[in-house]
């Protein structure tokens, strides 16, 4: 067996391949920023203080990286499955519409216990509902999913437009978004609820929502490798002809898998605007749908793996902006390009130092081997 094809340990195929992965980047990061007449090392040093610093950048940083592993799990649960869905975008987009229609029906009437959950439950239902179509298209059309997902990332975009600008945006405002929603819509705080016990923390975005996506990691591990539907996914994005012959329909599948991508991604929408804005505003995604891509290939798909994937991506977003305020000849396009720099590494070029590792060690595990013979 050659050593590219040589099947490599856990802890190198899931460990070592993405850290080697992520130090290239840095490395290339760093160049960049030694080219513009920057200290590398002290850059490094104000993006880790800027993202673990103290309790507001570990806060900021959890609050991003909360949205990430939400589009993270979409990506991983459709790619299980053999689809590459990278229309998280518009489905948390159409979530925040979901749960904001909820919220402006019944803000003035419910308490918050019951409405905050039903404006969930309206974040998934948008959320399923708007990545059903393009699960159908595939599943029934032989529509490619990478297109409609794509097409329907500009139509969610464009609807979203509309709905803030011309639909739900208050007389006399200026701002396309919606009315801000009542108190009992608010989902609060995490300083809040650590006041209650005690412990007084500043004032963050990071809110009740990581909550969720801690339950969402845990059931999505749970149904992907511990349910029958789950093998059925496996099944169908490994070899759909051996899952026809065990009795699965391929078809049902890739629906059942891209509704679950696009509640996952409602996941979005349910910190953003519930749990941090409370009110629908305009581009309230920013990016995270795409970002979950990386995040997922970087964390194998797996829901641990994710989670870490989405605490460093979430560092590189807290960590890029204090480096761009701390040191003005790094602005923010130079933050977004290193930032490229670690999805590109983990991403497309995710494989592309498995040779040479898997080289190095057919090589150390033969020496031991030659020796006991010896």
């Amino acid at each position: 067996m050659s050593a590219p094809q040589v099947a490599l340990p856990r802890w190198i195929d899931i460990g070592l391949l993405p850290i080697v992965n992520l130090v290239q980047a840095l490395l290339v990061s760093g160049l960049v920023v030694l080219v513009i007449g920057a200290d590398p090392l002290h850059a490094v040093r104000i993006m880790a203080v800027g993202a673990v610093g103290d309790g507001v950048a570990i806060s900021y940083t959890l609050y991003y990286a909360t949205d990430f592993i939400f589009t993270g799990l979409a990506v991983a649960v459709a790619f299980h499955a053999g689809l590459f869905n990278i229309g998280g975008e518009g489905q948390a987009y159409l979530a925040g519409l979901g749960a904001t229609l909820m919220i402006l029906a019944l803000d003035p009437y419910l308490p918050g216990i019951i409405l905050v959950p039903l404006a969930l439950v309206a974040a998934i239902a948008f959320g399923a509902g708007w990545a059903f179509v393009p699960a159908y298209l595939q599943a029934y059309r032989g529509s490619h999913i990478v297109i409609t997902t794509i097409m329907f990332n500009f139509i969610g975009a464009a609807l979203m437009v509309y709905v803030a600008s011309d639909v739900l945006r208050p007389a006399g405002e200026m701002l396309p978004s919606s009315r801000e929603f009542g108190p009992a819509a608010h989902l609060p705080p995490v300083h809040e609820i650590l006041a209650l016990s005690g412990f007084k923390t500043p004032s963050t975005p990071l809110n009740l929502s990581i909550v969720w996506a801690a339950a969402c990691c845990v059931f999505v591990w749970f149904f992907i490798w511990r349910t029958r539907w789950g093998y059925a996914i496996r099944a169908v994005g490994l070899s759909p002809k051996a899952a026809i012959y065990a009795g699965i329909s391929p078809q049902r599948v890739i629906i059942m898998a891209m509704c679950l991508s696009g509640g996952l991604a409602a996941g979005v929408a349910f910190n953003q605007l519930v749990g941090y804005h409370h009110k629908l505003l305009l581009d309230f995604v920013a990016g995270a749908g795409f970002t979950g891509i990386a995040v997922a290939l970087m964390g194998r798909n797996h829901p641990v793996g994710i989670v870490l994937a989405a605490l460093l991506f979430g560092a590189l977003y807290q960590g890029g902006a204090e480096l761009a305020f701390e040191i003005p000849t790094i602005n923010r396009d130079m933050i977004v390009a290193m930032q490229g720099l670690v999805i590109l590494f983990s991403g497309a070029l995710a494989y592309m130092n498995r040779p040479w590792i898997a080289r190095l060690y057919l090589a150390l595990s033969r020496r031991p081997l030659a020796a006991e013979a010896a």
